[in-house]
């Protein structure tokens, strides 16, 4: 679904992006509106999906999850019962923080959060205990060097 954005909305979810815990007063001032225009205005890119659920960003290191995997999947699985079988897997562990399916030679990326590498194997071998999988190759991150979940907003 397409949503007619003009420069205020952009500046609106620009402002969200950055903090969305900022009071209403703030957004507006910093947008150069006031209030309720600025609430309706949210209100409506809520309704229309463009702005979902509002959380809060922890700390992985912090919280002592030092260790972050890259998890390449390649399958000669396709039926529909294995890949419900394999998102339930991938769903049912927290330590999966994203899951993609590719086109070419790798089916499936994840990214896996874990506090080091015996928790990895852990993972590993409850997921292959779980779904066939045809390889698994893991790489770990040696530093992130970027992390956003912002996004362009051009007009």
């Amino acid at each position: 679904m397409s949503v007619r954005m003009d420069a205020l909305d952009r500046k609106i979810l620009a402002e969200l992006q950055r903090d969305a815990s900022q009071s209403l007063d703030v957004i507006a001032g910093n947008v150069g509106s006031s209030k309720t225009p600025v609430w309706n205005r949210i209100r409506k890119l809520r309704d229309a999906g463009v702005i979902g659920k509002q959380t809060v960003i922890l700390d992985a290191e912090a919280l002592g999850y030092e260790a972050c995997f890259f998890v390449l999947i390649r399958t000669s699985e396709h039926e529909a019962e294995w890949q419900a079988t394999f998102l339930k897997a991938l769903q049912d562990r927290p330590e999966v923080q994203e899951a993609h399916r590719l086109a070419g030679d790798i089916d499936y990326i994840l990214k896996v959060r874990v506090k080091n590498a015996r928790a990895y194997d852990a993972f590993y071998q409850a997921l292959i205990s779980e779904v066939r999988v045809h390889n698994v190759t893991a790489l770990l991150s040696m530093e992130e060097i970027k992390s956003t979940t912002d996004l362009p907003l051009e007009g």
